[in-house]
């Protein structure tokens, strides 16, 4: 039958199937308690706005709970229908339409409308708003149940990046915005996810409270608190104190601390959250790192197993790349080597024999042990670097500014994509954390972005990441393993649910043991 079936038939055969095996409403039992989360980051009122995502997962830890999308990764699948019950797309791949899910509704009671839905792609200005504006000729909104994004040309990747590689498809009430403005949103934002805004004291603590009208179900906890507690052994220590019930990031001995504690459960997600060392002078032909021999010195000298084994007790998966290996359309590098003595040779032929100075290395605090590690490891070869660690919203900020332009730093993204929007972001010139790029990678990129035969695509973006590797541009390190601790009250943590994602979700399955 299906191959009677037009593309379009097939899509919307195959959304309303995913919509069919989802959980349908349940409104039957009323939220009830409270579970407490230990953060181990700040918390950043820009992560309380879809619109602001910037190609990391990190905002994504507080989206999932306070708004909702058209499509987004979910149990069921990388594309779920969620605000959206349906879409297809057109035979000739220039048209995608959506159909709203009736009942769906924001949490002061609005329905969510087409013109919520076309207002919030609009102001959408993160790290992919260039990629869509240049690929999107228009968005029609025929009635309040429908949307029809009408692209320029096809673009196969466009429900990816609707999806899943952007907030655009993140949908929020027109007309509160329109009062509030953008500043009074972040301050008191009004989604429709499965809880509402209750109370930010920066810093301090996010509290929610369960949203009863959400579509897909009620949650079954009354309030949740998101408590900023950036110190790793702070956090283990209110965790054992039964103070909060699931702590973030606890690793290395803290984690095997964990283990040995009754109770306590150590809940290790695989993310897809790569992580790598960059090295932004490479563009300068007056750097060291301009020398393709000494990047590549760089890469030998990493002992990423001794590393994974330390810090996060073997969990990590070392896949040399910085596209997971999970993603659509991902090339498999050589495996990765640590030897140090061909790391010195290499030095001693750029002309380091006795190695250099390296000057700072930036990291978000919270990994601050990758970076004392690495710094370590580099040492070891003679590359001399001193650590930087910066909180995690400013670090993010300040990478995407481009302000790290001498030096070195630790970078990761745990964003939903593809190999195609991985390279959009890092790689490719004009990427919003791209500092420099090749004319043979980015020639590359609008070539596959055009090309509709799946094979021809993936022969042109295994190129792309071949060349990245060649070229040494980053120091792939893993694919982080995210270590948590999970306290004894809570049932269903969260932990897993979504493929790939490091944090708790859907925030509405999560649940409080009985008794």
């Amino acid at each position: 039958m299906s191959a009677q079936m037009t593309r379009r038939e097939v899509l919307a055969v195959a959304a309303l199937g995913l919509a069919a095996g989802g959980v349908g409403p349940a409104f039957a039992a009323a939220p009830q308690g409270q579970l407490t989360w230990a953060i181990h980051v700040s918390l950043a009122p820009g992560w309380f706005d879809p619109a602001d995502t910037l190609g990391i997962i990190t905002p994504f830890m507080v989206l999932y709970a306070l708004h909702d999308a058209m499509v987004k990764p979910m149990p069921g699948g990388a594309q779920t229908p969620c605000l959206a019950e349906a879409w297809s797309a057109s035979e000739d791949g220039l048209a995608y339409d959506f159909t709203i899910r009736r009942g769906a509704k924001f949490h002061n009671g609005e329905p969510v409308t087409a013109e919520d839905v076309r207002f919030s792609y609009e102001r959408y200005r993160g790290a992919a708003h260039t990629e869509m504006q240049d690929n999107v000729a228009a968005i029609e909104t025929p009635d309040a149940q429908h949307v029809r994004f009408k692209l320029k040309k096809p673009w196969p990747d466009f429900l990816t990046f609707y999806s899943s590689a952007s907030g655009a498809g993140w949908v929020v009430p027109k007309a509160y915005v329109q009062k509030v403005g953008a500043d009074g949103f972040k301050k008191a934002p009004i989604g429709a996810g499965p809880y509402k805004f209750v109370s930010f004291t920066p810093g301090v603590e996010l509290v929610l409270e369960a949203f009863e009208g959400y579509w897909r179900k009620t949650p079954a906890i009354k309030r949740i608190v998101m408590k900023v507690i950036p110190d790793e052994s702070t956090r283990l220590a209110a965790l054992k104190r039964g103070e909060v019930d699931i702590a973030y990031s606890i690793r290395g001995e803290l984690g095997q601390e964990v283990q040995r504690t009754p109770g306590l459960t150590l809940k290790a997600v695989v993310t897809q959250a790569a992580n790598w060392i960059y090295f932004p002078e490479q563009w300068d032909p007056g750097s060291p790192w301009h020398d393709l021999k000494v990047r590549q010195a760089a890469n030998l000298a990493l002992d990423r197993d001794g590393m994974n084994q330390a810090l996060f007790l073997g969990h990590c998966r070392i896949n040399n790349s910085i596209i997971p290996d999970t993603f659509d359309y991902y090339w498999p590098p050589p495996a990765a080597t640590y030897d140090t003595a061909m790391a010195k040779r290499l030095l001693a032929e750029a002309g380091y024999p006795d190695g250099f100075d390296a000057g700072p290395f930036y990291c978000d605090s919270s990994y601050s042990n990758i970076g004392e590690a690495a710094v370590d490891s580099l040492q070891q070869v003679g590359i001399r670097t001193r650590l930087q660690p910066v909180e995690r919203a400013g670090f993010i900020s300040a990478y995407a500014a481009k302000k790290y332009r001498r030096g070195i730093l630790r970078g990761a993204s745990g964003a939903f994509g593809n190999a195609a929007t991985r390279l959009a972001s890092f790689v490719v010139k004009g990427g919003a954390y791209a500092y420099g790029s090749y004319p043979d990678i980015d020639a590359l990129y609008p070539q596959q972005a055009d090309e509709l035969d799946r094979s021809k695509r993936a022969t042109i973006l295994d190129k792309m990441q071949q060349l990245v590797y060649d070229k040494a541009v980053y120091a792939p390190i893993w694919e982080l393993a995210f270590l948590n601790g999970v306290g004894p009250r809570v049932g269903q943590s969260g932990f897993g649910m979504i493929p790939g994602f490091a944090y708790t979700a859907p925030f509405e399955d999560i649940t409080i043991k009985p008794g």
